[in-house]
């Protein structure tokens, strides 16, 4: 986290369902009491892949410098129109950036939705910040359909994508 020290974000891609089910039936629990100890507070939530930001997805950090995340707890009776908001407002407008990379939009059970945009630098998502989310807030009805909104800025560490 850029703004939280000691915080860390860690992001794992699957190719498939079947392939992260057989990692969490076999190789889990060997790999996670080897880092007893390294963490506290750990957190970790599934999204299914729902659909891209901008172009097709993917987890290829190479040519990005930071990466914003969304974690959008919704009501219930909002959430496909929070997610078609996503799809129609917010993505082109990220989509239309400079220096916006790629994303994705994910869904998990209860809800919640995450928002992961890749970016080339952080002075170019600051202009898309700066320049655009107020109106994009207003015109998505982002207070009607969001419960809670965290979200941050994560500084990417090349010695930790494999």
């Amino acid at each position: 986290s850029r703004g939280r020290p000691g915080v860390a974000h860690v992001f794992a891609f699957w190719e498939s369902r079947a392939f992260y089910d057989s990692f969490m039936a076999r190789s889990h629990d060997r790999l996670a009491s080897s880092q007893a100890g390294t963490f506290k507070d750990q957190h970790a939530t599934l999204f299914d892949h729902r659909f891209d930001v901008k172009t097709g997805f993917e987890p290829r950090f190479t040519e990005t410098d930071l990466v914003r995340v969304a974690h959008c707890r919704v009501r219930e009776e909002r959430a496909e129109h929070f997610a078609l908001m996503q799809e129609k407002v917010w993505n082109p407008a990220m989509a239309g950036s400079p220096g916006m990379v790629r994303g994705l939009f994910g869904e998990a059970p209860g809800h919640e939705f995450l928002v992961l945009s890749m970016w080339q630098s952080a002075a170019e998502h600051g202009k898309y910040r700066a320049e655009r989310v107020e109106r994009l807030a207003l015109r998505a009805q982002i207070e009607a359909d969001v419960v809670a909104l965290t979200g941050d800025i994560v500084q990417l560490e090349p010695t930790w994508t494999v």
